[in-house]
């Protein structure tokens, strides 16, 4: 039985509240849910937002509801620059016009609205794990982006009950659903500028970093690549609920990384008590999407390996409906960034975890949402091939770059035997379809 006062639960009312003047703060619900009449399968995602820049401020209330059966979605988007969010002062109850989420661990209540769509909808929730911090044994859930710093903590597994009124016909609902707060101080559209709190921000890399070193073994890795979308102020996101009630969330904040090593955080519960948290992963995109009018690559289907002691997760997620891509371009930050993309998609896990004594077979459902920072270089990728002992010694470069229009490919083997190519090709412009430079 999950009880707001057990030692268990991290979560004080303080952190369930709004937290103004902070920079930038939001509440997601996420949901899989069937309509019980029709038993059709639906995915929701609807975000509060706000920011208080002075004298700017700001609010959005940002909703998807995926029809997983048609194949289709339903967007809902509003913003005011002049106005936050309207909030309770002393307990977590936030709206949006006449949208609105509140409540206390364990028990939620939430009203969105989609007047465009002719969409209304009702939930109850229950949660039926405790919250969890990010890095909470680490830096007790505050993480670095540029040089400010923000806390996030979720809630992975919650039990949903309501109505959904569309297009005048209306359904009992039923499902899952996930639940995050994050709030700090930082911008996307200028992460370098917050230098107030430089000393915290550089005290909490130098503890993930320290983390991230005990949990590796330093190694030349058989294959790695490198792309300018993939950078640090963007990040996968995963969340899974696995057919046997297991949970996953997986964030990772890439570092330009687009194939190797992991620089984020995969965390795992079987019970949603307790949390196990993962550090040494690598992840390999099996499929990807372009977005040809902002130039950048996102994944479809990734694939991720995750070890801590004898635990070992292999996992494969792919989205199985068409996603949304979302893009907030930046106004007057033209220099390094176009503006800021989320590319979400409901999908599918299936893979196993092992712990030395046995191995389960696992699948489930999960929510993907790439987010990227969009350079103003578009997309240039470097994948650097090692041949390693005892196969042989050798280095192979590939680099693609749609600011020059150009493919490089350079190849140098020493063993077995002495081999060295050199290839350069242009690439056709008419084929990059951007309207940024």
């Amino acid at each position: 039985m999950i009880d707001r006062n057990d030692i268990l639960n991290p979560w004080t009312d303080d952190d369930e509240r709004e937290h103004f003047p902070t920079l930038i703060e939001w509440w997601c619900a996420e949901a899989f849910f069937k309509s019980v009449e029709n038993k059709k399968k639906w995915n929701l995602k609807v975000t509060f937002n706000e920011w208080f820049e002075k004298p700017k401020i700001g609010s959005i209330y940002n909703m998807t509801l995926f029809d997983q059966v048609n194949n289709k979605h339903f967007i809902n988007y509003s913003r005011s620059d002049s106005v936050k969010l309207e909030s309770a002062k002393d307990s977590f109850n936030v709206s949006y016009g006449n949208s609105f989420m509140k409540g206390a661990f364990p028990n939620y209540e939430m009203h969105f609205n989609d007047p465009k769509n002719d969409i209304e909808i009702d939930f109850k929730y229950r949660a039926e794990s405790y919250p969890h911090w990010i890095a909470q044994d680490i830096t007790k859930g505050w993480l670095p982006l540029g040089l400010g710093l923000f806390r996030y903590g979720f809630i992975p597994k919650n039990q949903l009950t309501g109505t959904m009124k569309i297009k005048n016909e209306t359904f009992t609902i039923e499902g899952t659903g996930y639940f995050e707060h994050v709030w700090g101080d930082f911008l996307y559209d200028n992460p370098l500028s917050k230098t107030s709190g430089l000393i915290k921000t550089i005290a909490t890399y130098a503890k993930l970093f320290g983390w991230w070193t005990r949990n590796h073994t330093l190694r030349i890795p058989s294959s790695i690549t490198f792309s300018t979308e993939n950078n640090p102020f963007g990040y996968d996101w995963i969340w899974a609920l696995f057919d046997n009630g297991w949970t996953l969330f997986y964030g990772n904040m890439m570092f330009w990384i687009m194939d190797g090593p992991a620089t984020g955080s995969l965390i795992f519960s079987k019970d949603g008590k307790t949390y196990t948290e993962f550090c040494d992963i690598t992840f390999h995109y099996k499929k990807t999407k372009y977005a040809d009018e902002y130039d950048f690559y996102y994944p479809l289907e990734l694939e991720i390996t995750a070890k801590k002691g004898k635990e070992k997760l292999h996992l494969t997620f792919k989205i199985i409906n068409e996603p949304r891509e979302y893009v907030r371009r930046f106004p007057h930050s033209k220099t390094y960034w176009i503006g800021l993309a989320i590319c979400e998609g409901p999908g599918m896990v299936e893979g196993y975890y092992a712990d030395g004594k046995e191995t389960i077979k696992l699948s489930g459902i999960c929510k993907i949402e790439p987010q990227r920072q969009i350079p103003v270089v578009g997309h240039n990728k470097l994948k650097v091939d090692f041949l390693l002992p005892p196969k042989g010694i050798g280095i192979s470069i590939d680099f693609e770059s749609h600011f020059f229009r150009k493919k490089i490919t350079k190849k140098l083997q020493l063993a077995p035997s002495p081999k060295i190519k050199l290839h350069i090709e242009r690439i056709d412009g008419s084929k990059i379809h951007t309207n940024k430079f």
